[in-house]
């Protein structure tokens, strides 16, 4: 390899470094569907939250989980079984993120007959304040998720105490 090359490959190096700095957080979901009854009402939400750049994904599976406990994955071209291409935006949404051993999992944790969506995306939205932080020496220590049932149940509480 020659230095213009070498050069080459290090400005690349670099920008993919800066591309990187300037991501914000990664989150997944995956989102069970008993009985494989989905209706396909969140996929257009979905889409707008990538059309208006506050989300980019990475990867989007479905699973279905048979009655013998095997798990298979499905077509995203049409999800809830209505004839209709639901997904086609996403089909080849694929990053490499989410992997055989992840799809094993989430065939451990939801029921027979059920099938489920696993999302891996990127919070753009939060990039800007990410890349903020990891400037100023800043690291994340700590993130989670409160479920709305458990906020509605401690506003409940709070209400009945007052």
């Amino acid at each position: 390899m020659d230095d213009r090359e070498q050069l080459g490959e290090d400005r690349e190096l670099q920008q993919d470094r800066e591309q990187l700095d300037q991501m914000g957080p990664i989150d997944y979901l995956v989102v069970e569907f008993p009985g494989n009854r989905m209706t396909g009402e969140a996929f257009p939400l979905l889409v707008d939250l990538v059309d208006r750049g506050l989300i980019r994904i990475f990867d989007f599976v479905f699973v279905r989980k048979e009655l013998d406990g095997s798990v298979i994955g499905m077509s995203l071209s049409d999800v809830d079984r209505d004839g209709q291409l639901d997904l086609k935006v996403f089909e080849g949404a694929s990053s490499g993120l989410v992997g055989g051993d992840d799809l094993e999992e989430v065939g451990k944790i939801i029921e027979p007959g059920s099938s489920a969506g696993i999302l891996v995306y990127e919070n753009v939205w939060a990039g800007p304040f990410a890349s903020a932080v990891r400037r100023s020496g800043g690291q994340l220590v700590a993130s989670g998720r409160i479920p709305v049932q458990a906020v509605l149940a401690r506003l409940d509480e709070a209400e009945k105490a007052a």
